[in-house]
């Protein structure tokens, strides 16, 4: 699915990702954990095609495409999604329009035809369900005026309206409620199948609780420095992050 070989990044003069590598195939959950300021937000720009970051060495392969070689809206198109931590407002667009045109963009690249105004509906109506959410939100402009849970929410709706090949999750467990927790969790549970993955972002155990990863990786200064299985996740719960320094 997604292959990342001795990959450094750097915003301005500022080296953040130093020799990053990690190996993510298809049907399987990573969890990616570690300090703040340890490189996990840029990595998951870095994936989607943020500009401000610049990659100076490494590679990332994609599906059998080298992905750096991809603008963000061609990467999005060949099956990369990124939850972001601050999901962002766009007033005057509803989130039915958006997603209208998120998807038929998408269908577009791939040489079809806008998806039938019934058919449109009966995703979104199943999607929808998947994660709790009212029929009144479709029709409010894109997560204005919406709160943190719910904008979490809408952005799981969009991956699954979207059903991406790689789904980078970045800090979605940021600020949710246990109830909120649950229902993105659930949601994400119910959209893993074999052809597709997932990067699991978070500095916090209990997201592992509800979404069960089949590798938990420690990252520290730039890179992966451990790897291990649920059970890592508990022991960064019980140690915290000092001791990591040791594994440098």
């Amino acid at each position: 699915m997604i292959n990342i070989k001795n990959l450094h990044a750097r915003i301005g003069e500022r080296e953040i990702l130093k020799g990053f590598n990690l190996e993510v195939k298809k049907g399987e959950i990573h969890a990616i954990m570690g300090p703040n300021g340890t490189g996990k937000s840029t990595l998951a720009s870095v994936i989607a095609g943020k500009n401000q970051y610049e990659v100076t060495e490494g590679s990332i392969e994609f599906d059998g495409q080298d992905l750096l070689e991809m603008e963000a809206d061609e990467r999005a198109r060949a099956g990369v999604f990124l939850a972001f931590q601050y999901p962002i407002e766009i007033p005057g667009v509803s989130t039915t329009n958006f997603m209208k045109a998120a998807i038929n963009e998408k269908r577009k690249s791939q040489g079809l035809e806008p998806m039938p105004a019934k058919e449109f509906l009966e995703r979104m109506k199943e999607k929808m369900a998947l994660v709790e959410i009212d029929k009144a939100f479709m029709s409010r402009s894109l997560n204005e005026g919406f709160s943190g849970g719910e904008k979490k929410r809408n952005e799981i709706f969009q991956m699954a309206m979207l059903e991406p090949k790689l789904a980078i999750l970045d800090e979605t467990d940021s600020g949710l409620d246990i109830d909120a927790l649950r229902i993105v969790s659930n949601g994400v549970n119910k959209l893993r199948n074999s052809e597709n993955a997932f990067i699991v972002i978070t500095h916090y155990q209990r997201l592992l609780d509800y979404i069960v990863p089949d590798f938990v990786h420690v990252m520290y200064d730039g890179r992966i420095v451990k790897t291990g299985g649920k059970e890592l996740a508990l022991e960064l719960e019980e140690k915290g992050y000092d001791w990591v320094k040791e594994l440098v």
